[in-house]
């Protein structure tokens, strides 16, 4: 591909482009980095694959939240990927066909012209809010008598927000912002043409990462309060007051991230933490685990932990399997993507091969003009339905504050 062609594109274009043919596509930045990253399958559908990273090929991989072992993950092949810095220069470009293909001729020359205007429309939230929040406590309040029997141990329930836009929103512009908004987040798109979907959020949580140097990472992060004080000032970190509640919720998930260590009988592991993180409007407890790869001799780790992982008790409960079955019998939504993972797969870096993988939390289904906003809360036998209903307004608000 010459470069007078590769730089008269830049993502905005070439999204647009790819949505026009009908490719799926996958947009995103890792935290705390500048770059942004773009991949586009050519063959218009995505494949369903078991996510193995020794056995797959560079991508980008999205998961539902009923996924058990990993086996039905979407992907999408990159049969063409750019890596542009924050003004949107391009730094690597890799694509599988040469000029003349099809593919070229429409990312290239058809979808030159298809950039749309820097801007997002006018949105409104179509369902009352009374007519959830009601449901929504009982079930809180269900889980909490279910916990105090012994059923489970703590359980992960969400709802949903829908909002309505005026006109078919401007994805690269809301990437933007989220990037701007929360430069500690995974921020993706990705778009799905088999549902006639996009998929848009700014996560904080990581599920695996592979990094090149063979170092396997995972967290363990739960607990939320706002950032800000009563008088809307920003909280020091180190101010930041937990209870109880969420210190034993944020607990479980890391015992549960060293039982399934001790599970494979990995005992060379590296925990740091916890600590408090700032994840845009919110804070969170966090704990970090890693583990060298190469001096355990596992280079399978990575896919063996994150069968083991997926769903963790962030997102659904503990024991799992009980959590998980309440979860289908009260919440009143389908999950889809939702507290699923996502992210690239077998990246090629200077050094190597990356793969991250991210819970997918703060993120918004649109389909067309209408979104569908999702956000959960853990339950422990100390919550509170009220104050759980207020967590999920809390996390809702990490996107309708951008998109507004």
């Amino acid at each position: 591909m010459s470069s007078t062609v590769q730089t008269r594109q830049d993502f905005r274009a070439l999204w647009e482009a790819a949505i026009l043919a009908g490719y799926p596509a996958a947009l995103w930045r890792l935290p705390n980095r500048t770059d942004r990253e773009l991949i586009i399958d050519a063959s218009g559908t995505v494949s369903t694959v078991g996510l193995d990273f020794e056995e797959l090929p560079m991508g980008f991989a999205v998961s539902p939240f009923i996924n058990p072992d990993a086996e039905n993950t979407l992907f999408l092949k990159a049969d063409f990927y750019w890596r542009f810095d924050e003004e949107g220069n391009i730094l690597a470009v890799q694509n599988k066909f040469s000029d003349g293909h099809p593919a070229v001729e429409a990312l290239y020359r058809k979808g030159s012209k298809t950039a749309r205007k820097d801007v997002l429309s006018n949105l409104e939230v179509v369902e009352p809010v009374d007519s959830q929040q009601d449901p929504f406590e009982k079930a809180v309040s269900r889980a909490i008598r279910q916990i105090k029997r012994g059923k489970f141990r703590k359980v992960v329930l969400s709802r949903t927000k829908t909002i309505r836009f005026d006109a078919q929103p401007d994805i690269p512009t809301l990437f933007n912002r989220l990037c701007n908004a929360y430069p500690n987040a995974f921020v993706s798109a990705v778009y799905l043409p088999d549902r006639n979907q996009v998929w848009i959020g700014a996560t904080p949580e990581r599920l695996v990462s592979l990094e090149a140097n063979g170092v396997f990472r995972t967290v363990a992060l739960a607990g939320t309060q706002s950032a800000f004080d009563s008088e809307g000032r920003t909280k020091r970190a180190m101010d930041a007051p937990w209870t109880q509640k969420e210190i034993e919720e944020q607990a479980l998930v890391g015992r549960y991230i060293i039982g399934c260590f001790k599970k494979i009988r990995i005992r060379e592991y590296i925990e740091e933490g916890p600590r408090t993180v700032v994840a845009g409007n919110l804070m969170h407890l966090r704990s970090d685990y890693s583990v060298d790869t190469q001096a355990v001799n596992f280079p399978q780790l990575g896919t063996v932990m994150l069968r083991l992982l997926h769903p963790t008790s962030a997102v659904c409960g503990m024991p799992r399997e009980e959590a998980q079955e309440f979860i289908l019998q009260n919440e009143s939504h389908q999950r889809e993507l939702y507290s699923g993972f996502l992210g690239p797969v077998n990246i090629f870096q200077t050094k190597g091969a990356e793969s991250h993988l991210f819970v997918n939390l703060r993120c918004m289904k649109l389909e067309g003009q209408d979104g569908t906003l999702y956000a959960g809360a853990g339950l422990t036998e100390d919550s509170s339905p009220a104050k759980e209903w207020r967590e999920t307004e809390l996390k809702c608000d990490t996107l309708l504050s951008i998109l507004r």
